[in-house]
């Protein structure tokens, strides 16, 4: 078995990394007969394209950019920022392998059997975040009207937002994505035939206490999917620095994929390596890393400037509400 681990010590580029997995991938595949590893092949080489040919990301980050230029003008008093970035490798690896590992799990549950390769291909294709977008509001407190509730009202203007940008993007060549997810409560603040397309994690909270709306999008343009999440400041603090942030959802996540059972070792080969290669995942050991523009003292002090384990930022814009620091009647 291969696996990602076998690349991150020889000091390789992130797009080398994709391609010499990918192709060594296929190769396997064609020894072996493991459909999956084909699926995975196909994968990487997709997210390789995505870094070697993204002249495409400009003209999505510029049709996006009205968005913003829309909001600065119809909420000057509101503060907000717009973050773009392209999923790390290693983050997509995980999920890739943790897909196969969930769903094997499933089926082999449900129906004592496993999904064959094309079964394993259309689930993967719910990965619809190797692009990803964020926009986060705020309302300073010189703006609010006496007795009005700052979190009240940043919340109506965060489903107002999110009312508009659908119809916003579709004029712009993106094609919204329905959800797939059976929520159990919708909010009254929300267009209702949007239900479809928004994952609101604000009334339909999780576990950890994170809350955000999600959206995906098909770019007709490029032929890729993005994911749009909305969030209030609070709510991106509690997500980025509080008990929800990205360090304990992936200590989740390493717990959960650490998790075989119903499926007796042995009994698919696939699910077995997929397993396999999230364990692994788990144990790299950052400060022997030798990736190009990657730095690690350990876990928690990494400079990661080519992508691998942090994402790659491709769209910073920040808007301050007008007259934010002045005294205001």
């Amino acid at each position: 078995m291969i696996s990602l681990n076998d690349y991150l010590y020889d000091g390789n580029t992130v797009l080398k990394i994709l391609h010499c997995y990918s192709r060594d991938l296929e190769r396997v595949c064609e020894q072996t007969g493991n459909g999956v590893d084909g699926v995975h092949a196909d994968f990487l080489s997709g997210m390789a394209n995505l870094l070697e040919h993204n002249d495409f990301l400009t003209s999505q980050s510029q049709r996006i950019r009205e968005f913003y230029r829309l909001m600065a003008n119809k909420y000057p008093y509101l503060a907000f920022t717009f973050r773009g970035r392209i999923k790390s490798l290693i983050r997509a690896e995980e999920k890739f392998n943790g897909y196969v590992v969930e769903d094997a799990s499933d089926v082999y549950e449900r129906e004592h059997r496993f999904p064959d390769p094309e079964e394993i291909r259309s689930f993967v294709e719910r990965f619809r975040d190797l692009i990803a977008y964020r926009i986060v509001i705020s309302m300073p407190k010189c703006h609010l009207k006496p007795g009005e509730d700052p979190e009240e009202v940043e919340l109506n203007y965060l489903y107002e937002i999110a009312n508009m940008l659908p119809p916003f993007m579709q004029e712009r060549g993106f094609t919204p994505e329905a959800s797939g997810l059976a929520q159990k409560e919708h909010s009254p603040l929300l267009d209702p035939a949007l239900y479809p397309y928004y994952r609101d994690y604000i009334v339909n909270g999780r576990g950890t206490g994170y809350r955000s709306l999600h959206i995906s999008f098909f770019d007709n343009l490029s032929q890729t999917y993005l994911e749009l999440q909305l969030r209030t400041k609070a709510m991106d603090d509690f997500a980025e620095i509080g008990e929800a942030n990205h360090s304990f959802y992936e200590m989740q996540q390493n717990e959960e994929r650490a998790r075989r059972a119903p499926v007796p070792e042995g009994a698919c080969v696939y699910f077995d390596e997929a397993y396999q290669r999230g364990l692994l995942l788990q144990g790299i050991d950052f400060s022997k890393v030798d990736v190009n523009l990657f730095r690690a003292f350990d876990r928690y002090r990494i400079n990661d400037g080519c992508g691998l384990l942090q994402g790659r930022l491709i769209l910073p814009y920040e808007h301050l509400s007008r007259f934010q620091n002045d005294l205001i009647d």
